[in-house]
Formats: C-alpha cells, structure tokens, sequence
C-alpha cells in the first residue's frame, strides 16, 4: 500500500508550533486507529515549524490567519497538480484540520464520486462527491483524541442502497442510515440529467435541498463545492459553552495533567541515570 504523508504547518501568529505539534499526533493516532483500518489508507500526519521544512512529497494543510474563506478553503493544488489545504486560526483550528487531513486522504484531488439513488424524489441515480466529514461534520459529533477534538467521518457503508444494522455509516455511529445528513452537515452530488449540482444542508431546524447549479471545477470539486457552500460553524467558530466543547476541554486538561505528572517521574528518573553514571 502506497504511503501518504501529510504535514501540518501554521504560519498564523496565534498558533505556535507546540500547538501544531500537539494537534498532529492526535490526528495520526486518529488516521492510525480509526481511519486507516476503514478506509483502506496508510498516512503519516506530522508537524513542521515552517513550511520551507516540509519534504516535497508531503501533502501540505496550512493554518494562516485570514484565508479570506468561512473557516477553509478546501483542497487546493500546487502548480505540480498536488493537493494542499487551508484552515483558518479561529477557535476549534485543530477541529477543521483534522477534518481536512482525513478529507485529502480519502480523496487528494477533490473529485472522487460514487454514484447512488439521489436523496431527491424527482431525480434517480446520481452521482455524490466524496467528502467524508462534511455530513457529520458539526462538533456536537465530533470526539477526541489524545483530549483534542477531532472530526467525526463516513464509513464506505454510508453510499449503500439500503440500510444495515451490522454496520457503521460514520465513526462515532452518529449517522445511523446510508446518506443522511446530520445537523451542521451537508451531502453534494451531481444530477447526471441536468448537469446541476445538489446538496442537502441542513444548517437551520430542517434539512433542505438546494439546487447548487453547474460547477466548472477549474481546480476541484470540493473546492468549488466549498467556495459556494456557507457553513455557519465554520463563521462563527466553536461554541466555548456547548456541553461538547467543555467536555473536549476537560478531557484535554486531563490528558495534559497525567502527561505533566510522566514528564515530572522521567525527569526525576533521567537525573538518577545522571548521578549514577557520575559515580562510576
């Protein structure tokens, strides 16, 4: 299996490298553990201090201040044709990029589609983009790795014709039938017949379905799909006081605590090795 290899980068004032260093590894444990094995995927997710220290084979996500985008940009392609992403340095910063990292595994050039009965009653087979956290992707389904918040995602299951208890639509087990779409979320697909593009969004009370119109993908699709897209998590950032946001909090704060109490016990530790090796 091909390797894939992503670097995180912040060229943001307010987000140094021991942050991005720290979101890294728990989004490699997350592509590790979690979406590998379902996926089919192998990828390294690192941390660099400067864009100019990332080895040109590594798919870059970049976190920059103002991307003049509500909260990112989507995939992008260098000028080799390879994809890279910007996330923008609000709250919940770590949040997005995991959601771009596993968006750019599953799908590097933002094209991929799997064709399907549309969720529309007029319209038949069409055919959906592959965007594998846009559907759960609002924080209240998010969960946590290494105490850091990161998106839930679709399994392959999530394209099936019909629905199955034996299996996952989305990690978390949030979305529990084929093609729905949570609140916060959206699904896109093309309309073969008209050659317009749909979503179902659901960003209010109900769900509703938009007609998007035609696409010219000069770069990708989810990068025009995003462009026209406005997701209002995205604006406004995570709610510091939604119960899920203080949980995650929490579970940082914990995590952090037993890691400041092992750093404290190797200290100690590597300073007996020190006095020993003085006495020989």
């Amino acid at each position: 299996m091909l390797l894939r290899h992503v670097a995180i980068v912040s060229e943001s004032d307010n987000v140094n490298a021991a942050d991005v260093s720290i979101a890294a590894a728990a989004i490699q444990k997350q592509v590790t553990r979690d979406f590998g094995p379902i996926w089919e995927i192998d990828a390294t997710v690192d941390g660099f201090d400067a864009l100019e220290d990332v080895p040109i084979d590594y798919w870059p996500v970049i976190i920059e201040d103002n991307i003049n985008e509500p909260g990112a940009a989507g995939v992008h392609k260098d000028d080799n044709g390879q994809p890279f992403a910007l996330v923008q340095a609000s709250e919940g910063w770590q949040l997005t990029t995991s959601h771009e990292c596993l968006e750019m595994l599953a799908d590097p050039f933002g094209n991929r589609l799997v064709a399907g009965q549309s969720p529309m009653q007029d319209q038949g087979r069409v055919e959906f983009l592959v965007e594998v956290c846009d559907p759960p992707e609002d924080a209240q389904f998010a969960y946590t790795s290494n105490g850091i918040l990161v998106s839930d995602f679709l399994t392959p299951y999530y394209y099936d014709p019909v629905t199955s208890s034996s299996v996952r639509y989305s990690y978390t087990g949030a979305i529990q039938a084929p093609r729905t779409v949570l609140q916060g979320g959206y699904l896109s697909w093309h309309d073969p017949v008209s050659d317009h593009w749909f979503q179902e969004r659901f960003f209010d009370a109900e769900s509703e379905f938009v007609d998007v119109g035609v696409l010219t993908a000069a770069e990708s699709l989810r990068s025009e799909i995003d462009r026209r897209t406005i997701v209002p998590q995205r604006q406004k950032g995570l709610p510091k006081t939604a119960p899920f946001v203080r949980k995650a909090n929490a579970m940082r704060a914990a995590a952090s605590s037993s890691g400041s109490s092992r750093a404290s016990r190797l200290h100690n530790r590597i300073e007996e090795v020190r006095r020993a090796a003085g006495d020989r």
